[in-house]
């Protein structure tokens, strides 16, 4: 987890959803009542939005190129059940689509995924491939390939395993006597 310019748009509402588990320490903020307030939750909404929270993981995880992390419910059918509403803006009429009611965090995150889908940033949104992080990053390099949250941390520690796992470099050296 670094520090990272937060995602364009609507897709900061789902970085940060996704964001409020720390993989490695377990901490959840959705655990606490300003976590719920944050995203305008009950403490009987809590539940939904976990599985909310993973269910986009996997997506930004698979947006990575990286299998999901554990089994959960496809996002599709979470937010296939999100009401929304198509709005026209009548200075220039360009369209979107909006929640039909502002309240339900599935409503904001399904308007949030349409936007990006529209603007094409749908799949910049991904999460980290380290197994103790997928922290949940806008990835803005160029060729649109970034694996990691941040190179300084994440990506380090991958290439400092990678290099490790090598075999020894045998340092014997045959002397003539």
């Amino acid at each position: 987890m670094t520090e990272r310019s937060p995602a364009p748009e609507g897709l900061a509402l789902i970085e940060s959803l996704v964001n409020t588990l720390d993989v490695e320490s377990g901490r959840d903020t959705l655990d606490t009542a300003d976590g719920l307030r944050l995203f305008g939750l009950t403490e009987d909404e809590r539940p939904g939005a976990q599985v909310l929270r993973e269910s986009l993981r996997a997506t930004l995880l698979a947006h990575a190129g990286h299998p999901p992390h554990r089994a959960v419910t496809p996002l599709g059918e979470l937010l296939a059940h999100a009401p929304l509403r198509v709005t026209v803006d009548p200075a220039d009429g360009s369209a979107g689509l909006a929640p039909a009611d502002t309240g339900p965090l599935l409503s904001r995150v399904a308007a949030a995924v349409a936007q990006a889908l529209v603007a094409g940033t749908w799949t910049r949104l991904k999460a980290c491939a380290a197994e103790t992080c997928h922290w949940a990053y806008y990835d803005r390099s160029p060729a649109g390939r970034g694996r990691w949250c941040s190179m300084q941390v994440c990506g380090a520690r991958a290439k400092m395993r990678r290099y490790r796992a090598k075999e020894p470099y045998s340092t014997e050296s045959s002397t003539a006597t």
